[in-house]
């Protein structure tokens, strides 16, 4: 998937060669090893996998998420560093673009559904480093089922659902129907449709009714 997103090119000053592990200098060296292991620290922060390469594929950095998310899909190689078949893929059809899109900011999205049925979104885009003369690779990896459970916690919390209501709800969010629901928490469908209710009532109290995201007048009446 092509996505045409100007806002979303990163534009990074602190290092041309993301090397954050380099001995700090005196003046304005010190202040740059700072801005480089504070960059380190977010990277490491996501609960996305990052992982920045080269176009010839060599990894310049990659946070401990997206080393993980390497290694399960690449099981059948031992190769250290190793960018599986199905993200370079991605960031071929990225450097591909550039002959039909020129200048213009593209990101490519794909999905990718692994043997343990997990599916990840992979996003490439062009990070430009003021200093360097190449652009680097800038590969986002998604698991869209822990994505969902940590929204699903979020608006838990916001909605000020009770232990059992949030169990309803993640499964909800998960695309469980109530059926699923009540046979994986040992319970009644109508006491599933009882939590729904309730937590559409809170959405509601909290958001209005026509202005929730989340409610559809169909899934209300599904509840009632």
């Amino acid at each position: 998937m092509f996505i045409l997103a100007p806002e979303l090119n990163s534009h990074i000053k602190p290092t041309a060669t993301l090397n954050y592990f380099e001995k700090p200098m005196q003046g304005a060296g010190v202040q740059q090893a700072k801005q480089q292991f504070l960059l380190q620290a977010i990277i490491e922060g996501f609960v996305d996998g990052v992982l920045i390469l080269t176009e010839r594929g060599e990894w310049v950095h990659a946070n401990e998420r997206a080393h993980y998310v390497c290694q399960q899909m690449s099981q059948c190689t031992s190769k250290s560093n190793y960018v599986p078949e199905d993200i370079w893929s991605v960031c071929e059809a990225l450097i591909d673009s550039r002959e039909f899109f020129l200048d213009r900011k593209v990101i490519i999205e794909s999905e990718i559904n692994t043997n343990d049925s997990i599916v990840y979104r992979i996003r490439a885009r062009w990070l430009v480093l003021d200093e360097s003369a190449h652009p680097y690779l800038l590969v986002t990896i998604e698991d869209r089922q822990q994505s969902s459970q940590n929204i699903a916690i979020a608006e838990a919390k916001k909605y000020g659902l009770t232990p059992r209501e949030a169990e309803v709800w993640l499964l909800r969010r998960a695309n469980h129907s109530y059926k699923e629901i009540a046979d994986k928490l040992y319970i009644t469908l109508n006491t599933v449709k009882k939590h729904m209710k309730n937590i559409y009532a809170k959405q509601q109290e909290l958001f209005g009714f026509e202005e929730s995201g989340e409610v559809t007048s169909c899934e209300y009446q599904q509840a009632c």
